[in-house]
């Protein structure tokens, strides 16, 4: 289960204000990669009870991950999203396009964090300290939130995508590679939600 003591780590090295930082959406053959910035209330660490269910967002259902969502704002300082869309997937590559993802999420906090808790990876360039935790969404509540927040945001979206185009499923499946996308892509080829760089869809396997 995620706990504070990552945060502390740094707060007892002198970081005042931690971002944690996730991402969702990396692996998809479609859709957009999602990033989340949130920034936990001292409140919090005074009374870290109050964070007991948030967890990594892998390991929730959408429906407790939808409960958590306005739990996770009101714990918060600040909360933030970032989203990059396909063709930027394509134009930029994953790695970029992720990066790119967390700096817009951390520009919509509604405060400037001195320090950054990232799950799994670095921002290079960034003057902010910071520190890439391996499975940070399990073991700090900063990330967890963050990837919670991500998911949801995420995932909301792809229905949306699923309006645009109903033949794809993307309210099913997210734009993760499963057997009825492939189907669909076979059937209908890609749209413009799908990133061409992927693989099935720059060998045109499908």
């Amino acid at each position: 289960m995620p706990t504070l003591d990552h945060e502390v780590r740094l707060q007892t090295a002198g970081a005042h204000t931690i971002a944690g930082i996730d991402e969702v959406g990396r692996g998809c053959w479609a859709g957009p990669v999602v990033a989340a910035a949130v920034v936990l209330h001292p409140d919090a660490f005074a009374d870290p009870i109050a964070l007991h269910g948030i967890d990594d967002s892998k390991r929730l259902s959408a429906v407790q991950r939808e409960i958590l969502v306005p739990r996770i704002h009101a714990l918060a300082l600040g909360v933030g999203i970032g989203s990059v869309p396909a063709f930027l997937i394509d134009a930029l590559g994953i790695v970029r396009a992720t990066h790119l993802a967390m700096e817009l999420a951390l520009l919509q906090l509604p405060l400037v964090p001195d320090t950054l808790l990232i799950d799994a990876v670095q921002l290079a360039g960034s003057a902010r300290r910071q520190k890439a935790l391996i499975g940070g969404d399990h073991l700090s509540y900063s990330i967890a939130a963050a990837s919670i927040i991500a998911k949801t945001a995420r995932d909301r979206r792809m229905a949306e995508l699923d309006g645009d185009a109903p033949r794809y499923g993307f309210a099913q499946h997210k734009g993760y590679g499963t057997r009825a996308h492939e189907a669909a892509l076979k059937r209908w080829g890609p749209c413009v939600e799908h990133r061409r760089s992927f693989r099935p869809l720059w060998n045109e396997e499908v």
